[in-house]
């Protein structure tokens, strides 16, 4: 049997060990990393609200009801600030209510588990982020996984598969680690086709697509056809914490069996203030402003890459991978970026599956134009030299 040391150092022979990087001062755009200024392009921070000045005053507000909540929600944490928050997302996502986690893995682990168990059918992208997948092994559900976007094939499996109890689709609504989008149209056809529960984690989508920020559904035009609307408060809105936005029975179901919820400490005020800023602030004209210039700094950074000869696997969105493989030819390109001052993050094995090792880089819409350009320059010249393109 290995120790624990024995693993740690076969993990660094493989390339897949992993350490943390610390970040000195706020979130933006550019940060200070070892000591030297850094061109950030490996943030969830889409709209750059996570440092923005709205966000920063309604935190502080939010002190005025104390630091923490104390317990809870169903003991003595539930405040007037999870109430307020709860029905500004409930408006926001067009449900009829919503209930508050304290994070996205504890949502997915928490709703996936409520909502189906022994004897019910879960239909699972096989790229869905591993909470969903956590969140199914909990349930003891039969849990049936379909290729990437098949429709085809999860259509088989809801004919084949699932007997007489609950089945839920659950779909991650944007790929985290490969920025396309879930085939929502033809999965909510499905779901009312063959009785199921339709489930979407739009992390990645929430505030940055749509033409109001709703999400990817409000993109595909197809916001009533899910039943439950998981999302994040930590990426696009700039805070922290997550959600369910259901109809009123769902979310009563949930309060009652989701233990990640029933068994946690509520969110503290001053992170439920500043969520309720950041979907007022994606909901104003500013809002609107961000995600045109968002969806323009993706447009000319992949133009970029395109020209340089990268493959960024179909990304749809403002989650750009590019393509390398093996896990110490991923490490070695992001560790050259960071001597040239681009902060980028190699994605290996469990994350994505060996051989598929990938650059993971994320628009931002406060980054500006001219150093979009530069960096993409400078990845072509890495990737050049370390023979990837």
């Amino acid at each position: 049997m290995q120790t624990f040391a024995e693993e740690l150092e076969a993990l660094r022979a493989e390339g897949l060990y992993r350490s943390m990087r610390v970040v000195k001062g706020a979130q933006g755009s550019r940060v200070e990393l070892d000591g030297k200024q850094v061109l950030m392009l490996c943030s969830n921070n889409y709209l750059g609200l996570a440092d923005h000045p709205e966000l920063r005053s309604a935190a502080v507000f939010g002190v005025a009801f104390g630091v923490g909540s104390g317990a809870s929600r169903l003991v003595s944490g539930t405040m007037e600030l999870h109430d307020k928050l709860e029905e500004r997302i409930a408006s926001f996502k067009g449900t009829e209510k919503a209930l508050l986690f304290n994070s996205g893995y504890a949502a997915n682990t928490g709703i996936v588990s409520a909502l189906v168990g022994r004897g019910d059918a879960i239909f699972s992208d096989r790229l869905n982020h591993a909470s969903i997948i956590d969140g199914a092994l909990l349930s003891r559900a039969d849990l049936h996984r379909y290729p990437h976007r098949d429709t085809a094939a999860l259509e088989r499996l809801l004919r084949d598969k699932g007997g007489n109890g609950r089945r839920l689709i659950v779909t991650d609504g944007v790929f985290s680690m490969d920025g396309d989008i879930a085939p929502l149209q033809d999965l909510v056809r499905l779901a009312k086709q063959y009785g199921a529960l339709l489930m979407v984690d739009d992390a990645h989508g929430t505030g940055v697509l749509g033409a109001t920020g709703r999400g990817s559904g409000e993109l595909m035009g197809v916001m009533d056809g899910i039943d439950i609307h998981m999302g994040t408060l930590g990426k696009g809105l700039g805070s922290f914490g997550a959600y369910a936005a259901a109809s009123a029975t769902i979310c009563e179901y949930l309060v009652n069996k989701a233990r990640s919820f029933i068994f946690s400490t509520s969110l503290p005020p001053a992170v439920l203030a500043a969520s309720i800023a950041a979907i007022e602030l994606v909901d104003s004209p500013q809002g609107k402003e961000l995600r045109e210039k968002l969806a323009a700094n993706t447009a000319l950074f992949k133009e970029k890459l395109a020209q340089a000869g990268f493959d960024t696997m179909g990304s749809e969105t403002q989650i750009v991978p590019i393509f390398v493989g093996p896990a110490d030819a991923t490490m070695e390109f992001s560790k050259e970026l960071l001597e040239r001052g681009i902060f980028v993050q190699g994605i290996r094995p469990p994350t994505v599956p060996s051989g598929s090792c990938r650059l993971r880089c994320t628009i931002m819409a406060t980054h500006e134009p001219g150093e979009l350009e530069e960096a993409a320059g400078i990845i072509a010249e890495v990737g050049k030299k370390l023979g990837v393109v």
